[in-house]
């Protein structure tokens, strides 16, 4: 069984980190903070939308049981695209549209999922604003923080 790693930004990572431990083949998720300028970034730090961070989900998943199609299917099935720095009543960078990816070939088939649903016109006419960029340093965020949904017995936090 070989694992790899996806990194996902949707919004705030309680429901996307939930969403994305329900699906088979997903074997850990872990939320945290990638993409900004501030080592060691905490909750506090990443609410100010000042460090360039993004809240994001990052997965350990086994390719023989569900690619990296089929995730990028339910990330863009979990989230609005189209809004810039936002998703539902949060706003700013933080809660930006992102794809970390870890390998050329995360790379290629983001910007063929992103083309694919444009030349579609799933989102019309709306354009996809999600922003497809080098995995860099994931920084875990607090322990309160990591499968918050399920501690409390809920399933979604969604609008």
């Amino acid at each position: 069984m070989s694992i790899e790693k996806a990194t996902f930004g949707a919004g705030c990572f309680w429901g996307v980190e939930a969403a994305f431990a329900a699906i088979p083949g997903v074997a850990a998720t872990a939320v945290g903070y990638e993409g900004g300028q501030l080592d060691r970034p905490t909750y506090r730090d990443v609410c100010t939308d000042q460090t360039g961070h993004a809240e994001v989900v990052e997965l350990d998943f086994d390719p023989e049981k569900v690619s990296y199609e089929k995730l990028l299917d339910s990330f863009f099935a979990l989230h609005d695209p189209t809004t810039l720095d936002r998703q539902g009543p949060d706003w700013g960078t933080q809660y930006r549209s992102a794809i970390f990816f870890h390998s050329p070939r995360q790379e290629a088939e983001a910007r063929t999922k992103i083309e694919q649903l444009t030349t579609e016109g799933r989102f019309k006419p709306k354009r996809i604003v999600t922003k497809v960029e080098p995995a860099q340093t994931f920084w875990r965020a607090e322990d309160y923080h990591q499968r918050y949904l399920e501690k409390r017995g809920q399933a979604s936090c969604h609008i």
